[in-house]
């Protein structure tokens, strides 16, 4: 007969770990896809965000269909400066084209690609490059057709296309005169005086002032408030990586 004291104790159960609240919410898949969104429209939002080139203003520093970066923070503390290339808002002076309506399913994707920066840009989001400043005075042209601010000629060797101007034959003194011509004017506070790069085909700033007869209020201005950032990089397509 076996002595019960020969028997090895049966071996306690191991206590049962409860995992704290906070740890089992983390853990939880569509708490972490959450999160990834969470994450990601404060970057898209605050800190940088592509772009899409919707047209061919800026050529040849921006083509159509580029992807750029455009930095959110760059003018935190420092205000935008002359020669900056900037993504902003259109106001209604622009006459921007109204989005047509393509049904739930197409604006629902029309909208990703807008908040994320990975579809077409909305139809007031423009691209252009700062010439003036606010209080700045701005004219065109010189005796040899360069952009003038406060009274010195603009060095711009990124225009790749401009209205002609020939002096004597086609200039601001002429009839008619070089629709490069502008007569001067004085960027308002907080408004900034932005013209494309392939000047001859850009809605910009200045567009409807190139004529004789324009009125004093043709001028058309990005404003401190409608500046989304500084285009810093250009994205895609891979083989035009680089600042622009």
């Amino acid at each position: 007969m076996r002595d019960d004291a020969d028997v090895p104790a049966a071996p306690r159960p191991e206590p049962v770990r409860r995992v704290p609240l906070w740890r089992r919410i983390l853990g939880n898949p569509w708490t972490q896809l959450l999160i990834a969104f969470t994450v990601t429209g404060l970057v898209l939002s605050l800190v940088a965000k592509p772009y899409l080139v919707p047209s061919s203003s800026m050529e040849d520093t921006l083509q159509p269909g580029d992807r750029v970066l455009v930095n959110r923070l760059a003018y935190v503390g420092a205000p935008p400066g002359v020669g900056d290339i900037v993504v902003f808002d259109a106001d209604a002076s622009w006459s921007t084209a109204e989005p047509e309506d393509r049904g739930l399913f197409a604006s629902v994707l029309a909208w990703l690609g807008q908040v994320t920066g990975f579809g077409a840009s909305g139809p007031h989001t423009l691209v252009k490059r700062i010439i003036g400043t606010p209080g700045q005075t701005v004219e065109c042209c010189s005796d040899d057709g360069a952009v003038m601010v406060d009274g010195e000629p603009l060095d711009e060797p990124y225009v790749s296309s401009d209205f002609a101007f020939d002096p004597g034959v086609v200039d601001c003194t002429t009839l008619p005169q070089s629709d490069r011509c502008f007569r001067p004017i004085v960027v308002p506070p907080g408004s900034y005086l932005v013209l494309g790069d392939n000047r001859a085909i850009s809605s910009d700033s200045a567009a409807l002032c190139r004529v004789d007869a324009s009125s004093e209020d043709c001028w058309r201005w990005a404003t401190r408030e409608g500046i989304v950032g500084k285009t810093v990089f250009i994205l895609w397509p891979p083989g035009r990586w680089g600042v622009p």
